[in-house]
């Protein structure tokens, strides 16, 4: 028969170890998070959000203890490292290992400290530090090439934010019948919300186009070109799948004026007659 006073101790360090898990894995403050440019084109940009290695250390200094934590590195032939991070959650010593790769820098001291930051922060994310960050939408902002920097710093999404940030969940709104069918191509049939990512707006739009082409407005294909040469002239990548935020709005505003300028004319027969 189990000692009860075991089994106390065991319950009490599940419960501290999912606290600390929960802890770990909280959102960083958003003046801790950075972005730097992944892919630039034109005045254009995709923001790629991250943090120094220092936050992590203060994360971990912060839930855990400094005494808490443990991390060692091995340098590779190739230039990146391995990083074998030690955390004492509950009673037990968990290790998680992972690799950084050298940055692009000229200076050789420069590229080895980039790898040690890099394997240190993919060795956390294994722990859930920081792992929210991967899921973060794409999103394109305007972009200065010459001064290398964010015309205005990009957003986060609520879910990326401290729990004591967050906004109240809100109520959603119905909106009138002759609303929600102009915003179809923005949502579902009968909803006004806008696509999530770039992805589901292509998707969107192509059943839309397939919708008006069905009906004898336009050929197959038309309403997808006239969005992509408007976000073109825009400033905004060819590729729909990587629009985002404005990006969006713009296509959504784009495929309004195309389809009334395509049912202008029958409106224009119909009075005719």
């Amino acid at each position: 028969m189990q000692d009860p006073a075991h089994e106390s101790t065991e319950q009490v360090s599940g419960i501290d170890v999912q606290a600390l898990t929960r802890a770990l894995a909280e959102p960083f403050e958003r003046e801790e998070v950075k972005f730097k440019p992944a892919v630039v084109s034109g005045n254009r940009a995709m923001a790629l959000a991250y943090v120094d290695a220092r936050v992590i250390q203060d994360r971990l200094d912060e839930v855990l203890g400094p005494l808490n934590w443990q991390d060692d590195y091995e340098c590779l032939s190739d230039g990146s490292v391995v990083c074998r991070l030690r955390l004492r959650l509950g009673n037990e010593w968990v290790t998680k290992v992972d690799v950084g790769g050298p940055s692009e820098q000229p200076d050789g001291g420069d590229r080895l400290k980039a790898a040690f930051s890099d394997a240190l922060k993919r060795a956390a994310v294994k722990f859930g530090i920081g792992r929210y960050l991967y899921r973060l939408p794409s999103q394109w902002v305007d972009y200065d090439p010459h001064k290398r920097q964010f015309a205005k710093p990009p957003t986060l999404p609520d879910f990326a934010l401290p729990t004591k940030g967050r906004k109240p969940a809100e109520q959603p709104t119905v909106k009138p019948a002759a609303a929600q069918k102009k915003t179809q191509v923005a949502g579902k049939p009968g909803s006004s919300s806008l696509p999530a990512n770039g992805a589901e707006l292509q998707k969107r739009l192509q059943d839309y186009d397939a919708k008006l082409a069905g009906q004898g407005l336009c050929e197959r294909g038309a309403l997808v070109k006239q969005v992509a040469a408007a976000g073109t002239k825009a400033g905004y990548p060819a590729d729909l799948t990587t629009w985002s935020g404005p990006a969006i709005k713009l296509a959504v505003e784009e495929t309004r004026a195309f389809e009334a300028s395509l049912r202008q004319p029958q409106a224009k027969k119909k009075e005719v007659a």
